[in-house]
């Protein structure tokens, strides 16, 4: 289920006066978002951060799409209704025209939640005669209970276990209407969007809608009292609880004794409850009564409509009061009292602990010294949310708030951060114009290359060689105007849409033998030079080389049957001819040499032998 209220990002200015304004602080601050989040379990539904919200960035979880689908589907709806219509509703005239409003808009049954705090205040009445020195906080206000329940837990056993009046008046109509009956409240307070919650069984109610919404659903169907007859609330009817809306209603409705001396309720209305729970906490042996607690009468609900007058509300709640209790029927009242005087209004609460560690002293010091604020900590100028700089300290530690929520860091930082700028702009504008030195450099190298590039493209066009280069798909790349001559016309009248065959493939163009010296090359990554190959009759002369190993190669091919190819390539193979025989010759003269010599050494030793044996002979 959506949280019971969120704050729109896109609309939210980070002013804090949320902050501000929760009593719990149930709304943090990130670092990596410096605007504010609700946290859904630590919030108590009081809707304080609703009113200060002047960008309206807060959203309360909307049940009128609910609503509507329930009223269409022709289902037994039944309406219970807060006594504060009356201050919520000045412009109808006749709260009997507000009825037939809400059956015209598809309520079978309409009921007074009045009649439901008469039951309950009968309830308390008992419970306060029963206590035997134990003391109580009344559990009627949705707010007050979550937020004993979250914050004093402690005091959990302390809450009347005893249901809120809408609770009494569902079990009521679910007696009388049956079980499937399908039940909405309507409500000043948005906190009862949570509060319908916790009950179950025959207390059980389905939804529950503000004020604010029930008004746009009578605009949006064009529902108005002039066009209506009257018609009254479904039985039965509410007495004193009419004054339920005021935060004293109760009691009167209880009959509980209100003199100062004799009163055994304490009612406490506003922020200051907060105070009148930590009071109960500490000093209640010494009080010794119970507490009435509402964070906000219920005339003044935020599920009201923004910029009501409290007095000119009491005033008509009083008004309406005064007309009810002139037709009510007592007895009919007094019969219904004591047939559902049997119903269990008990009620179990529990404890939900948000309390959040408590740093210790160092860490809070750190963060105090980090915020400059270690030499005055217990005051403040309240500007972050929090009522002091220890506070805001401890926020900071639990990862509610943020340093840059304190205008004092933030005005220090922000000059630091001028400082900065500074001088990174100083930086910046130095890095610009290195950045167009080199901009204006390598303007110049490039177009010294576009210039060297044309001059290269012409010479290569002019050469009457032909050449081409391919990639490693034999996709062309550049080729000259000799090497478009050379395929023909099919590949002229394409150089004339595509310049220098760009992106042709060499495959088309070239049989295989030729084509696949260039493969050859790419994937070997070396280079082929004056191979001779036939093509349509003449005798090319190829050499492919690598320009980009696996990546580009080139080629130059001469036609050998024009007249200076051929020249050139006679006296070129005469050259090679003649250094061959040259070669040949001083090898075959070398070997000749060497068997003179040899020939040589033996006939003088065969000469030297035969003197030397002359000379013996003549001895």
């Amino acid at each position: 289920m959506e949280p019971l209220l969120k704050i729109n990002q896109e609309t939210c200015i980070a002013c804090y006066a949320c902050v501000r304004a929760c009593p719990v602080k149930a709304i943090r601050v990130q670092s990596e978002c410096v605007k504010p989040e609700i946290i859904p379990e630590r919030c108590i539904g009081c809707g304080s951060c609703l009113a200060v919200c002047g960008p309206g960035a807060i959203e309360v979880r909307n049940a009128r799409n609910d609503l509507k689908k329930i009223l269409t589907e022709n289902k037994n709806v039944a309406a219970l209704v807060d006594p504060s219509i009356a201050g919520e509703f000045p412009d109808i005239t006749d709260y009997r025209k507000f009825v037939q409003m809400l059956r015209t808009l598809g309520f079978r049954h309409i009921h007074e939640v009045a009649f439901g705090v008469d039951l309950v205040a009968l309830a308390y009445s008992e419970l306060f005669k029963m206590s035997r020195g134990k003391y109580y906080i009344m559990s009627n206000d949705p707010v007050t209970v979550s937020f004993v329940e979250k914050y004093k837990p402690g005091l959990v056993p302390n809450l009347a276990p005893i249901v809120p009046p809408v609770a009494a008046t569902a079990k009521v109509v679910r007696r009388i209407a049956g079980e499937d009956v399908i039940l909405v409240h309507i409500s000043p307070l948005i906190a009862s969007k949570n509060e319908i919650l916790r009950f179950e069984g025959e207390s059980r109610i389905d939804l529950a809608i503000t004020f604010v919404e029930l008004r746009e659903l009578f605009k949006e169907s064009n529902i108005h009292e002039t066009d209506l007859e009257y018609s009254d609330f479904d039985a039965p009817l509410g007495y004193k609880g009419n004054f339920f809306p005021v935060a004293n209603g109760i009691i009167q409705a209880a009959g509980i004794e209100e003199e100062l001396h004799l009163s055994p309720v304490i009612t406490v209305e506003g922020n200051g409850i907060i105070d009148a729970i930590k009071e109960f906490e500490e000093n209640i042996g010494t009080i010794k009564s119970h507490f009435n607690l509402f964070y906000k009468e219920f005339l003044m609900g935020r599920g009201t409509s923004l910029g009501g007058k409290r007095i000119l509300r009491r005033s008509q709640l009083t008004s309406y009061v005064k007309k009810r209790l002139k037709i009510l029927d007592i007895k009919a009242w007094s019969d219904s009292i004591a047939e559902f005087a049997s119903l269990d209004l008990r009620r179990t609460l529990k404890a939900d602990d948000q309390s959040l560690p408590v740093p210790s002293d160092s860490k809070l010091n750190k963060i105090l010294k980090d915020l400059d604020q270690l030499e005055s900590p217990e005051v403040g100028c309240g500007g972050c949310g929090y009522a002091s700089c220890t506070d805001f300290a401890i926020a900071i530690a639990q990862g509610l708030a943020i340093p840059e929520m304190c205008n004092t860091y933030a005005s220090r930082n922000r000059q630091d951060h001028i400082q900065s700028l500074k001088i990174s702009n100083e930086k910046l504008a130095q890095a610009q114009d290195d950045l167009k030195k080199s901009e204006r450099l390598a303007q110049k190298e490039s177009e010294a290359a576009g210039e060297a590039t044309e001059i290269l493209r012409r010479m290569l066009h002019k050469l009457p060689s032909m050449v081409v280069i391919c990639d490693t798909n034999l996709k062309i790349i550049q080729t000259n105007d000799s090497f478009i001559d050379m395929l023909g016309e099919d590949a002229m009248e394409i150089n004339e849409v595509v310049p220098g065959l760009a992106g042709a493939d060499l495959k088309t163009l070239l049989p295989y033998n030729f084509y696949n010296l260039f493969t050859y090359v790419l994937s070997h990554n070396e280079s082929i030079t004056n191979r001779d190959i036939q093509h349509e009759g003449k005798m090319l002369n190829v050499s492919v080389f690598v320009i980009e190993k696996e990546k580009i190669v080139g080629a130059v091919i001469r036609d050998m049957s024009a007249p200076e190819v051929q020249k050139e390539e006679v006296l070129k193979r005469l050259s090679e001819v003649i250094d061959k025989n040259l070669s040949l010759a001083q090898q075959i003269g070398f070997i000749m040499g060497e068997g003179a010599s040899e020939t040589e050494r033996m006939l003088n030793s065969i000469i030297e032998s035969y003197n030397l044996k002359q000379d013996l002979k003549d001895r």
